[in-house]
């Protein structure tokens, strides 16, 4: 399922007080790109990563997922497609304390009132080296462990896209390499298209897919 972001415009305030975070960004995602979108803090790539994701609505311009505008409908409608066509994964692990991680895994299935798959956990598990942490809970795990169980939870449902927001932007060198090598490496083997807003140059490069937004001005980079 291909997605086209068709000239989005993200406009806040009015008179002396607007402000456009976005202006007419265009770009195709293919089925299975992997794509990263690189600029630096306040550059708009946030808010770009949000209006495709579905995650806030555009000022101007239309999201399409194959023939489906995902802003056309109510909120009750995004949020359904959002659970079940699109995985996030933010800087901010957003784990729930109280609960494990195979327990934090398994939550946007309870939410869409999904049973869950244990076949489907272990096999994500074993993906992402988290096989004897699935019993411990967030504080149990170190960080790269923790975004590894955000990771999971994004796949869980098996969506058809990946969006990740500095999704090493809480981890060391060390970490963040390794959790970005199993990203890469999950991308590849389940065939996922993901896309990663970025300000870090040697994650960027990793995509196959590289664009730039600067004061709200998207460019690709290199094309496939």
């Amino acid at each position: 399922m291909d997605i086209q972001v068709n000239q989005i415009s993200k406009i806040y305030g009015s008179g002396e007080n607007r402000v456009t975070a976005l202006n007419q960004a265009a770009m195709t995602i293919r089925a299975g790109d992997f794509l990263s979108i690189m600029g630096p803090s306040g550059s708009g790539k946030s808010t770009l990563l949000h209006i495709i994701s579905g995650l806030d609505r555009p000022t101007s311009g239309t999201v399409t997922y194959g023939s489906t505008d995902i802003h056309h409908g109510t909120d009750r409608e995004l949020s359904a497609f959002r659970r079940q066509k699109i995985g996030f994964i933010f800087q901010q692990f957003n784990l729930l304390p109280v609960l494990t991680a195979r327990e934090n895994i398994i939550m946007p299935l309870l939410l869409d009132r999904q049973k869950p798959d244990e076949a489907r956990v272990q096999q994500l598990a074993k993906l992402l080296g988290l096989t004897d942490r699935l019993d411990h809970l967030p504080h149990e795990l170190s960080g790269g462990q923790q975004q590894r169980v955000a990771i999971a939870r994004a796949l869980i449902a098996n969506p058809d896209v990946i969006f990740a927001d500095e999704p090493t932007g809480n981890l060391d060198s060390r970490s963040g390499g390794e959790v970005m090598a199993m990203l890469c490496g999950i991308q590849k083997k389940l065939g996922k298209t993901l896309v990663v807003i970025t300000h870090d140059s040697r994650i960027a490069d990793m995509a196959g897919r590289r664009f730039s937004i600067v004061d709200g001005e998207l460019s690709e980079v290199t094309a496939s």
